[in-house]
């Protein structure tokens, strides 16, 4: 790995894609569903990491996917500690990334602006 590549970043990443492999295959809790964790974030002594997560449809459930996750933290941490080789497995603190509705609520809000422009100019 080149030296620009800061440790952490790369132990963020291995959370994220072991994460979403652990939520996809062994979490059972149907309040989950179909997430996508788009980021993770380490602190520098990585006790603490932030989980971002994302879904398709109704805002309304994300509360209830956030609570879910929450309640699933201690067996995803532990799950985490079982996969990876880390002295300290960080604890897992997850957040809604409104990133994407908030991309995909421009892109619609542009179509439209496109759309309604009179025809020849």
């Amino acid at each position: 790995m080149p030296k620009d590549y800061p440790r952490s970043r790369r132990i963020a990443e291995q959370i994220q894609r072991e994460l979403s492999e652990i939520i996809r295959l062994e979490l059972k809790d149907p309040r989950v569903g179909m997430i996508t964790l788009t980021d993770v974030e380490v602190t520098p002594d990585y006790s603490h990491a932030k989980v971002f997560f994302t879904r398709l449809g109704d805002e309304a459930d994300n509360a209830n996917i956030l609570k879910a996750l929450e309640h699933a933290a201690g067996f995803l941490r532990s799950e985490l500690a079982h996969r990876m080789r880390l002295r300290i497995v960080p604890q897992l603190h997850f957040e809604y990334d409104e990133s994407v509705a908030r991309g995909a609520r421009l892109s619609s809000l542009i179509d439209e602006a496109v759309g309604a422009k009179p025809a020849g100019k």
